[in-house]
């Protein structure tokens, strides 16, 4: 049995959700409430630590980190439809492009994401609830990035953080304009994890990615909206944050 706890179909959560949908294997999805800090509540902490989400449940082992949940379906469920290239060569590419979406492309979209989301989610709060809540997150770096998504993020950083947005949807623009997919000529997860922070960005990041502008990058979020997997994905799994686009959007 696998249950994917996850904030719905948008960034690190969309990333084992789209692979979930691809591979066509049965699950439950369990959303958690980030806004009422409930991934930080005991219940989901004794199954995983750090508190961090998405976290798969596999028969009662749980792995965490969306990347890695990734991996980890690939090789447990050998069977369904892969989402790794064939060729050796291919399948570094691909793991290149993983490792770049986990070390610097997903760090500043989270960035800006949460400078201009979540701390209006937590607007309402009392500083003695938003305090309490804060108590409970395990981890020094977690409770500073809510501290710093309550009273805005440095000007300094989150220009810098849209400094390397741009870079990223250019690099991928260019790597688009040498063939269909990220690792070659196969969809891969190279795909899922980048499609999973680029989607949505031709709306609210239109003055960087446009026709215009790249037009490798909006055909390949064109294209894998329409897979039939994603739109299963978009019309089965709600959006607390108001940012994915199910595919036509």
């Amino acid at each position: 049995m696998l249950t994917i706890y996850n904030f719905g179909p948008i960034a690190n959560s969309m990333k084992p959700l789209l692979s979930l949908y691809e591979k066509d294997l049965e699950f439950t999805s369990r959303a958690l409430n980030m806004a009422e800090f409930e991934h930080y509540e005991d219940w989901f902490t004794n199954l995983n630590p750090s508190g961090l989400v998405p976290a798969l449940d596999h028969d009662g082992r749980v792995v965490g980190e969306s990347t890695v949940i990734c991996e980890y379906l690939e090789d447990a469920f050998p069977d369904s439809p892969t989402l790794r290239p064939a060729g050796a060569f291919e399948r570094a590419h691909m793991r290149q492009w993983t490792k770049w979406v986990d070390e610097y492309y997903m760090p500043c979209v989270s960035t800006v994401g949460w400078h201009m989301i979540v701390g209006k989610m937590i607007a309402g709060y009392s500083d003695e609830d938003f305090e309490a809540r804060l108590a409970r997150i395990p981890t020094h770096e977690q409770q500073l990035k809510w501290r710093r998504a309550r009273s805005g993020f440095p000007a300094q950083i989150v220009e810098d953080e849209l400094r390397k947005v741009a870079y990223s949807v250019n690099r991928l623009n260019e790597r688009l304009a040498q063939s269909a997919w990220l690792a070659g000529n196969e969809y891969s997860l190279a795909d899922v994890c980048c499609f999973s922070m680029a989607n949505g960005m031709q709306h609210s990041f239109a003055q960087l990615v446009n026709q215009s502008s790249t037009p490798y990058l909006l055909d390949w979020i064109g294209r894998i909206n329409e897979r039939p997997a994603v739109k299963a994905m978009f019309a089965a799994i709600p959006d607390q944050f108001g940012m994915a686009q199910p595919a036509g959007a």
